[in-house]
């Protein structure tokens, strides 16, 4: 080691020159270690194909060397017997609906067009390998959400990639809804694996039909602003729906209609019917009452004891007939003052 003028000791120029060169190579492999991780990243993100795709054939065709199941397949009629592409929302047609049954079954094809079918894609495997590498280190989590709602971030959580989350929310955003947790499991960025995860907790509040206005009603299926309507205007004369099946007094409100709708709406809560406080005008608006038994009815509870203020009791004195007097009795009634 050489000393300097002023007789202190002198690095080697190729040690001074070495320590540069291992600062440089330790900043140059943490940089190559960044870029690694963001391409590994937007590998995952982009992928290079969807993780579930919708495929349509010819019954017996074989596509990407993998036929479509005809026990996961839906047979889709179309009269110009041709297949139609899966939009951007992620549904044929974006309708979440259309030519799938609400269970997942499918339905007849009355033209003979061919499949359609769901069923997972395959991957390149520098894609596979870097998905799986990725996805193990950031543990998926399972929690309550409704997917109608829930952020971008809550689906991150969830276990899905940003790019999944998003295009979610671009379903949402051109007015698309999942009314049942089939309805998630058929969007294309939802594996069946993930679907099977996510299920038990998935939460759809349904339409309660006693705070819904004619917006709400008419998104449901099968409804349409008539009905819409009426549903509202048949709520107002009961005081409030008691079940669900009341819809099914409404004229040419049909069984099948509420079949499809069943398992969407309830009943909440609403104000108790004041049958024993009420004006003779109002009650006579009641479709189990009407204006003749109405009057009938404030004369019976002027000249009866409180204990006597009975729907049973206005059966008995005929002035409700035996159909009507078990409709009211079904009703949420308020008790006599």
């Amino acid at each position: 080691m050489k000393k300097n003028e002023d007789g202190g000791k002198k690095l080697p120029t190729s040690f001074t020159v070495g320590a540069i060169a291992l600062i440089f190579l330790a900043i140059g492999y943490q940089t190559a270690l960044f870029v690694l991780r963001a391409s590994r990243a937007r590998i995952v993100a982009g992928m290079d194909s969807p993780d579930t795709v919708y495929v349509y054939a010819q019954p017996g065709d074989r596509r990407g060397g993998s036929s479509v199941d005809s026990r996961e397949s839906t047979r889709y009629g179309h009269e110009g017997g041709t297949g139609n592409a899966v939009s951007g929302d992620g549904y044929r047609d974006g309708n979440p609906g259309n030519g799938i049954t609400p269970g997942g079954i499918p339905e007849a094809d009355p033209y003979g067009a061919g499949t359609y079918g769901r069923r997972n894609s395959s991957h390149s495997a520098a894609a596979s390998s870097v998905r799986a590498s990725v996805l193990e280190k950031r543990p998926a989590e399972n929690f309550p959400f409704d997917p109608n709602t829930a952020t971008i971030e809550d689906f991150v959580r969830l276990g899905f990639s940003r790019r999944q989350a998003e295009a979610i929310d671009r379903y949402r955003s051109s007015g698309g809804r999942f009314r049942r947790k089939e309805d998630f499991a058929r969007s294309y960025v939802v594996e069946d694996s993930v679907y099977e995860r996510l299920s038990p907790w998935i939460r759809i509040p349904r339409t309660d039909i006693n705070k819904a206005d004619s917006a709400a009603f008419d998104a449901l299926p099968g409804i349409g602003p008539y009905f819409a309507s009426k549903m509202v205007a048949y709520r107002k004369r009961l005081g409030g729906y008691s079940s669900t099946a009341q819809l099914l007094e409404i004229p040419k409100f049909k069984e099948e209609t509420f079949a499809a709708i069943g398992d969407l709406i309830e009943a909440g809560e609403c104000e108790p019917y004041r049958l024993w406080t009420l004006p003779e005008d109002s009650l006579g608006t009641h479709p189990y009452i009407g204006r003749h038994s109405a009057r009938a009815i404030v004369l019976y509870r002027e000249n009866n004891p409180r204990d006597r203020l009975t729907v049973e009791g206005l059966a008995q004195a005929g002035i409700l007939s035996p159909e009507n007097a078990e409709k009211l009795a079904r009703c949420r009634i308020a008790p006599p003052q």
